[in-house]
């Protein structure tokens, strides 16, 4: 489990618990697996989970955006963040795209605009 995806859907948002290394070695499957669901539901958020992130390049980064842009009408956040991961979110300038939160419960519940 510590190297694979998981997914978690309540209504329309899709929920990705990512592994502890998101980089260009599990990315292609990321973005297979995410295009299927998001064909397959109604998905308006994505929230990313780094809980178990420790390590992601610019292969991460690149998901990250990709997914941003599909949620274009939508909202792409995430939580669980080392400071590890942290840096490389702010040095790619994802803290500026999507939104921030410190737990599961507030990226699900939070009323994003």
């Amino acid at each position: 489990m510590e190297d694979s995806f998981v997914y978690e859907a309540k209504g329309p948002t899709l929920i990705i618990h990512l592994p502890k290394e998101f980089d260009h070695h599990n990315c292609r499957n990321l973005r297979y697996e995410t295009d299927l669901l998001m064909a397959e539901n109604y998905v308006s958020r994505i929230i990313f989970d780094f809980t178990r992130t420790r390590f992601m390049d610019s292969s991460g980064i690149g998901v990250l955006l990709n997914r941003y842009k599909q949620m274009k009408a939508g909202h792409t956040s995430f939580y669980g963040a080392c400071p590890q991961v942290m840096r490389v979110l702010k040095v790619a300038g994802i803290l500026g795209l999507m939104h921030q939160y410190e737990s599961k419960e507030e990226a699900i519940y939070s009323r994003e605009v």
